[in-house]
């Protein structure tokens, strides 16, 4: 972009009258530049894409919750039934040694939560067997190891209703980002928009290194499935981008990257840092094909590398997917799927 072109000035004159009836000019209005329009509206979106990766990560997160919640409740209905078959055998074990001694005690056993409770009444009447109190004994040990799993449940469950908490204030932020950017967009002028865009179209073309191609071909040392994921990210190029996507026509940073490699055999997390955990750490002068390349600090964005000094990555909903030179952005790291 040429950052020395302005917007022109457009001045916006009105009147006033004044009570005493002397017209007064209203001072002179400018409207947004649109070098400080682009810079706002990029930072928007920068903001909304660290929103939308955070959500990201946690969506995992909130998968893992919920098979460890479904894991968790499956166990402690089986452990209330180990309960239930214990406190059964108590009750009739104790039914069976007093049948026809003390017909009230021996009904409110039948009906206890705690058949302990009324051990101390029926040992008035006779001694408690051994058996019997081994039985009581199982029942104590089910009835703890029941308690421990409720508490494990009821932990779980506080924690996925605090991370969909999370969830749901990310996705907020990225429709508020979305929105701001939007109206700054709105307030310019058809003819102005149509600049913004063009401007925009020209800065993606200037982060093409000027010797690559218009389609950069993948380095010859690219092969197997970082060939295919290098292929798959060449071939989305001009895709839009859109937060949380994954395909097959629309995408954001870590969705095209998860996509690409799926391609070529390799299962990523939806998420830019969850991915940066996924592969061997690579340096950036050993970077080859098909390397996932991270920016940021935290990370929060991610590209696929395709050889040439160049990068395939979802950039924004200005750019959408596009290429760009591989250290155009703060780096962070990279890494080697597979």
């Amino acid at each position: 972009m040429n950052h020395g072109r302005k917007r022109l000035i457009t001045l916006l004159s009105g009147t006033a009258v004044l009570a005493t009836g002397v017209v007064v000019a209203q001072p002179a209005m400018a409207e947004p530049d649109i070098d400080d329009v682009q810079t706002r509206v990029d930072r928007l979106y920068r903001e909304a894409e660290q929103a939308s990766e955070r959500y990201n990560t946690l969506q995992i997160r909130l998968e893992d919750l919920r098979k460890d919640l479904r894991t968790l409740r499956a166990d402690q209905r089986r452990q209330t039934a180990k309960v239930r078959a214990a406190q059964a055998q108590v009750e009739d074990s104790i039914i069976a040694q007093y049948r026809g001694e003390n017909v009230a005690t021996l009904g409110e056993v039948v009906v206890a939560d705690d058949p302990s409770e009324f051990l101390g009444d029926l040992d008035a009447m006779s001694s408690v067997t051994d058996i019997q109190a081994e039985q009581y004994s199982d029942f104590s040990s089910q009835r703890d190891a029941l308690a421990i799993r409720t508490r494990a449940t009821d932990r779980r469950v506080a924690d996925l209703a605090e991370a969909e908490s999370e969830a749901r204030k990310e996705k907020e932020t990225i429709s508020t980002k979305l929105d701001e950017a939007q109206d700054l967009l709105a307030d310019l002028e058809a003819e102005e928009r149509a600049r913004l865009e063009a401007a925009q179209r020209e800065e993606t073309v200037s982060r093409s290194a000027p010797a690559a191609p218009a389609e950069p071909e993948p380095a010859p040392a690219a092969s197997g499935g970082a060939a295919a994921a290098v292929q798959y990210a060449i071939a989305q190029v001009g895709d839009t981008y859109v937060y949380g996507a994954a395909g097959p026509s629309s995408f954001d940073c870590s969705g095209l990257t998860m996509m690409a490699w799926q391609a070529g055999g390799v299962s990523l997390p939806h998420s830019s840092s969850a991915q940066m955990g996924s592969g061997t750490p690579v340096s950036r002068d050993d970077l080859q094909p098909g390397d996932l390349v991270f920016y940021y600090s935290p990370v929060s964005h991610v590209g696929i590398y395709i050889g040439n000094g160049q990068i395939v990555h979802a950039a924004n909903p200005s750019t959408d997917v596009a290429y760009a030179p591989v250290f155009s952005m703060p780096y962070s790291g990279a890494v080697r799927p597979g």
